[in-house]
């Protein structure tokens, strides 16, 4: 049996009709879209289902969307493959709440509550400051880190060879985005984000994060949960805190992540939740792995069918 580990989407995957043809053929995914509006008192899957693209955007709204529509990827997977097991989760930024919500450590509403508090407080920081994002390619992340000291920067994920994130002062980013193509970048260009996330503006966040978790109840994870900070399983349920309010202002280290589970053994990743980035990061460190996803209906049921015959079509 192939060891698999469940990848959960982060902010940024967000699209206006995430979710909708899931809602419209499976009753699973239309009781957890109307559940997620019972707990939360707004019709968030209206906001998934049919935008407008600002509102869902915005980060108090797109980090409880991403987590719901991942969940109910996460639920449908599990429904139609009776069978289905997995033996370790990840999830990149918000999509670690999830990961960790698979792994049994928050119940559904506490998940869902916590994601949309933590994108409020995120929102919040982001108002405080004037901060932006950019993508470095093609520079080696030592280059790029004495890039980001001169700049007065921060480095914020990590996600795989050739494609690291930058964070900080708007005019800081763009000027550390100048000096990485003079160092041999490829291309380095600004995001277009609400703020700079994972960075030391987001410092703000921090004590509202922590306050959060420390009111709800966590349980044992059934399988190990990738940290993003240390890209190491976490440990028991101070370990999670910590990691999750550390993890505001930290590098999300993805690419040393997938490396830690591919030295496990695992050969097979699934990616649950909107779009196919972390498919597209875990393919380049490792092309010989197998990875499949369930976004919409199409992907759930092409998914199923690989798991039958446990083999990917080339």
């Amino acid at each position: 049996m192939l060891k698999t580990a469940l990848l959960f989407a982060g902010q940024g995957s967000q699209c206006v009709g995430m979710g909708r043809d899931l809602a419209a053929q499976f009753p699973t995914a239309k009781a957890l879209f109307d559940r997620s509006r019972e707990i939360l008192g707004f019709d968030l899957a209206q906001i998934c289902f049919e935008g407008p693209e600002p509102e869902l955007t915005r980060t108090e709204n797109a980090q409880p969307a991403i987590f719901a529509t991942s969940w109910v990827a996460f639920q449908l997977l599990k429904e139609q493959q009776r069978d289905f097991s997995f033996q370790a989760t990840a999830g990149l930024s918000l999509g670690e709440l999830t990961a960790l919500t698979a792994a049994g450590v928050f119940s559904f509403e506490d998940g869902l509550r916590i994601s949309r508090q933590r994108g409020r407080f995120m929102q919040e920081a982001c108002e405080l400051t004037h901060g932006s994002m950019a993508a470095v390619l093609g520079l080696e992340a030592a280059a790029l880190q004495e890039v980001c000291a001169a700049a007065d920067v921060d480095v914020a994920n990590l996600n795989c060879p050739g494609q690291i994130v930058i964070s900080g002062e708007t005019e800081k980013v763009a000027a550390a985005c100048e000096q990485a193509k003079v160092k041999g970048a490829k291309r380095a260009m600004m995001l277009p984000v609400a703020g700079a996330y994972h960075s030391r503006l987001m410092a703000s966040a921090q004590p509202k994060v922590k306050a959060m978790l420390d009111a709800v109840a966590l349980q044992p994870a059934i399988v190990p949960v990738i940290s993003n900070v240390t890209a190491l399983p976490h440990g028991g349920p101070d370990d999670i805190r910590q990691g999750l309010t550390a993890q505001v202002v930290s590098p999300v280290r993805w690419e040393g992540s997938i490396r830690y589970l591919l030295a496990q053994g695992f050969q097979r990743f699934i990616e649950l939740g909107p779009g196919t980035a972390l498919s597209g990061f875990v393919k380049r460190i490792d092309k010989t792995v197998t990875i499949l996803n369930v976004a919409d209906a199409p992907s759930l049921e092409a998914t199923v069918k690989a798991l039958q015959a446990n083999f990917v079509p080339k």
